[in-house]
Formats: structure tokens, C-alpha cells, sequence
């Protein structure tokens, strides 16, 4: 079955309009649970309710209220979001094009595709392509769930990617300024050897979630009434000689690359002879 897209309007670009659709680009693949009553083994049903009538109601009785003052609320409908001057709410029209090495990976929120519509096809081809060719981001705006949310578009694969993200203001201070701790031209020399042999091309495929995994294992003991011991884990040493760690580290990290080609080029050669 074909996702649905989450909005549809078109993307302004200058006098030139682009028929799109909105499509969400990621999607959790976290393990869900139910809270059950310990007691019994029941499931634990969460319920809407209102305190003042003490029953429980139902979605079509709900409505959003924005608390002004202690336990006062303005009550806002569907009707009242519609009803916002804002042209983001079906056009996201680009602003600005920017280096995308400008944008602070911090700003980044969620990631979604952006597909033209049947009449929408040549001017998003024009325009993927022109970004392409520039190496720029384009930065606009979209009002989609209760909320104008500052965006850029980029493109990737073929495609033009949405990546809605935080306003400034949405972003925390700074969390401390350690710059001026004093380090050795050794140390940093070391450190970056290390970072060196560690230095690589990155390949997402060899990442995946082993926390989920070891979930898995032990939900699937649990029903089979299988006892899951639990391996014993490398605790971290204390660093008492920060230049005795990191010497250590890029030895280590020497020897993991050299066994990687070897058993890389030994694989290559059985499948040769």
C-alpha cells in the first residue's frame, strides 16, 4: 500500500509554482509496550477524563484551550487554525539559498520527501537540478501541524528533500566553553592519529540497532521460559595517564584496521580461488 502524503500545496520559486506532496522520510522502529496491572495481567486501558462532570468523553467532545492565566483557557477549533493569514499554510515559498554548511546540524528536526504532482513534474525537475548545480539549500517556510515551521529543501537521490527545523529561539544556550583548557601539542597530535586511524567513509548500512535486538532476545526467551544470562560487559578503565590511553588507542585501533583488510582481502581471495 502507497503511503499517503501528510500535506499537499506547491512550492513557490519566484513566479514559478510546483505542484507537491508531502511524504514523511523516517519512521521509528522502537519496540512498543503496554502497561499491564501487575496484580492481574490486564491491560491497562488510558482514558479522556473530565474531572469536573467525572466521566469519560470522547474525542469528537474535545477541544485545544491555550491556558492564559491559572485554570483560564481560550478555546480554539479546527475552523480558528484555518482561518490564519498565513500563505505557508498551502505554499512553501523559498525565501533564501544558503550553503547548506552554514545550517548547524543542532536546527535539524525531521525529514521528509517532497514529490511534484503530475503538472508539478518539469519545474521540480528545473529546479532539483538547479539546486543540484549551485550545491545550495533552499530555505522557506510551512505551516503544517498547528505550527509554521522553518524549512530547507535539498536535494538528494534524485529527489528534494524537506528538513523542517528549530527557530532560533528553540535552540538551548550554550551548555559551557571548554576552549581554554590547556592541551600539549602531543596530545592533540595523538588524538588526531586516533581520529585518523579511526577515519572512514560513511557507510550507514553497517550501523543498527543492537539494543533492539537484545530486546527481541530476551521477549522471545520470556515466551519460551528461557533464562537470558547476561555477558559480562567492558567496564572502562580509569584514565590516570591521558598520553598512555591515547597511545593505546590508536595501537588498538591500528591493529582492528589490519585485521579488517586482512580478513577483507582473504575473503576476496577465497571467492577468487
Amino acid at each position: 500500500m502507497a503511503a499517503r502524503p501528510i500535506w499537499n500545496g506547491a512550492i513557490s520559486f519566484g513566479m514559478v509554482v510546483i505542484p507537491v506532496k508531502l511524504f514523511t522520510a523516517t519512521e521509528s522502529k522502537d519496540i512498543s509496550f503496554h502497561l499491564i496491572h501487575e496484580e492481574c495481567g490486564s491491560r491497562i486501558r488510558q482514558v479522556r477524563w473530565c474531572s469536573a462532570d467525572e466521566k469519560e468523553v470522547g474525542f469528537d467532545e474535545l477541544a485545544r484551550g491555550y491556558e492564559y492565566a491559572k485554570g483560564q483557557h481560550v478555546l480554539l477549533t479546527d475552523e480558528d487554525f484555518e482561518k490564519l493569514p498565513l500563505s505557508s499554510k498551502h505554499t512553501i515559498e523559498l525565501s533564501a539559498f544558503v550553503d547548506a554548511k552554514q545550517i548547524d546540524p543542532i536546527y535539524y528536526e525531521k525529514s521528509y520527501y517532497l514529490e511534484p504532482t503530475e503538472i508539478g513534474v518539469k519545474p521540480y525537475a528545473l529546479l532539483l537540478r538547479a539546486l543540484e548545480e549551485k550545491g545550495l539549500t533552499a530555505v522557506a517556510k510551512l505551516a503544517i501541524r498547528n505550527k509554521e515551521r522553518l524549512c530547507a529543501l535539498r536535494p538528494t537521490g534524485g529527489t528534494l528533500m524537506l528538513e523542517t527545523l528549530y527557530y532560533p529561539d528553540e535552540i538551548r544556550g550554550d551548555r559551557g566553553q571548554f576552549a581554554e583548557v590547556n592541551v600539549s601539542d602531543a596530545e592533540l597530535n595523538m588524538a588526531l592519529s586516533l581520529i585518523d586511524a579511526y577515519s572512514e567513509d560513511f557507510a550507514p548500512e553497517k550501523y543498527h540497532d543492537e539494543y533492539r535486538d537484545a530486546l527481541m532476545e530476551l521477549i522471545e526467551a520470556k515466551l519460551q521460559n528461557r533464562e537470558v544470562v547476561e555477558e559480562p560487559q567492558p567496564v572502562p578503565s580509569k584514565v590516570t595517564d591521558l598520553m598512555a590511553a591515547l597511545r593505546a588507542s590508536v595501537e588498538a585501533a591500528q591493529k582492528a584496521r589490519e585485521k579488517e583488510v586482512a580478513e577483507a582481502t582473504g575473503g576476496r581471495r577465497r571467492k577468487v580461488g
